[in-house]
């Protein structure tokens, strides 16, 4: 049920994760659709926060709705507003609550309805008695009912070849009351899943053919700096784009990145002459601040990083086997001045970080020999 629906809430000065889901709170005859809280401590907000057994008195009193009148007024706060025509829904108390049940299960790591059931299901697919299926088939029904079709992660098939297993050749599937398992099906079931235990021991050594999703590497950070000179030793501060480091482009020499980036960020010709000739990175970005910048400026400024990093890299060896050492670590660059080329403790967007990442695989490219 979690998904990718994160939140959280702060109790104590203690980060309590959560999730939600949309609901109907039924308040003097009306009905409002808004969002259903859950805490990993069993905290549900419904318009106050109240305890699992609380939020059951509330399903119960019909404070949080499942059933939907016709002809009832709606709305969805500065949204719209409407009268139900023919409502449906699948939901009851029990299911609902049983589903936010699983779901304070899944935000503490514990093994929710699903998790259960799959469980007592390895056990019975050991030892094939019967005590064992219908330990099978009563995990399944535990199952709420709107989430069984997910139970095995499987969207074509869906739950059925779990109501198969748990009835057994010669009977009955929940949800299949009147058509008996026959034995051909139960064997096909059987083989689904023994391939799916081959599967799931070999997933974690299986590796995606082009590698890995993500490092898991330690983050490099490349703190805001304000180097004044090229140093014997520079570390990672060799990373910044105002570390002088002379960049050459077409006919121009720059004196850094920064250099580089500003001057050809401005319209004038005398600006661009006098920002390459400042004193620092930082004088070249005041000088560029103040004058007109190119258009399209905003649509193009990665690539023209992108450039005078490439040039950095490649015309300073020494300073390319710096950013080689970082290995295949996600590279985040702090920067006082912009969100947009810095991470800034998560605030920003680390377009630096990412180039200089693309950069440092162009050069392992160029050095392994891949085009």
């Amino acid at each position: 049920m979690i998904g990718n629906r994160t939140t959280h809430r702060t109790a104590d000065g203690v980060r309590v994760p959560g999730t939600w889901r949309h609901a109907f709170i039924c308040n003097g005859g009306s009905y409002f659709l808004t969002d259903l809280f859950i805490y990993a401590d069993g905290l549900v907000d419904c318009w106050e926060l109240v305890t699992l057994d609380e939020f059951e008195e509330k399903l119960r009193s019909g404070w949080v709705a499942t059933h939907l009148p016709e002809g009832a007024r709606a709305s969805a706060h500065s949204l719209a507003a409407w009268k139900f025509a023919e409502p449906h829904t699948w939901l009851t108390p029990e299911l609902l609550l049983a589903e936010v049940r699983d779901t304070v299960d899944e935000l503490n790591g514990r093994p929710d309805s699903t998790g259960r059931c799959l469980a007592v299901v390895d056990v019975f697919l050991k030892d094939r008695t019967e005590d064992n299926r219908a330990a099978a088939r009563a995990a399944y029904l535990a199952i709420p009912e709107t989430m069984r079709h997910y139970a095995l992660g499987d969207m074509d098939r869906k739950d059925q070849p779990l109501r198969v297993l748990v009835a057994g050749p010669g009977g009955y599937a929940p949800g299949r009351p009147g058509e008996a398992v026959t034995p051909q099906e139960y064997d096909e079931v059987i083989a689904y899943f023994e391939e799916r235990d081959r599967w799931r021991a070999e997933a974690p050594s299986r590796v995606p053919a082009d590698g890995a999703a993500r490092s898991f590497a330690p983050a490099v950070k490349v703190y805001h700096s304000y180097p004044q000179r090229a140093l014997e030793d520079p570390g990672k501060k060799a990373l910044r784009n105002d570390y002088p480091a002379p960049v050459t482009l077409g006919e121009v020499t720059y004196p850094s990145v920064a250099h580089a980036y500003w001057a050809r960020s401005v319209v004038e010709p005398e600006v661009h002459a006098a920002v390459v000739a400042a004193e620092t990175g930082a004088k070249a970005r005041t000088l560029a601040a103040a004058a007109t910048r190119r258009e399209g400026w905003e649509q193009a400024r990665t690539a023209v990083m992108a450039r005078a990093l490439r040039a950095k890299y490649e015309q300073h060896p020494d300073l390319a086997a710096i950013l080689l050492d970082t290995g295949d670590a996600t590279v985040l660059y702090d920067d006082a001045d912009s969100g947009f080329w810095g991470e800034n403790g998560g605030r920003g967007r680390n377009w630096t970080g990412r180039l200089l990442e693309l950069v440092r695989s162009e050069l392992l490219a160029r050095r392994a020999g891949i085009d």
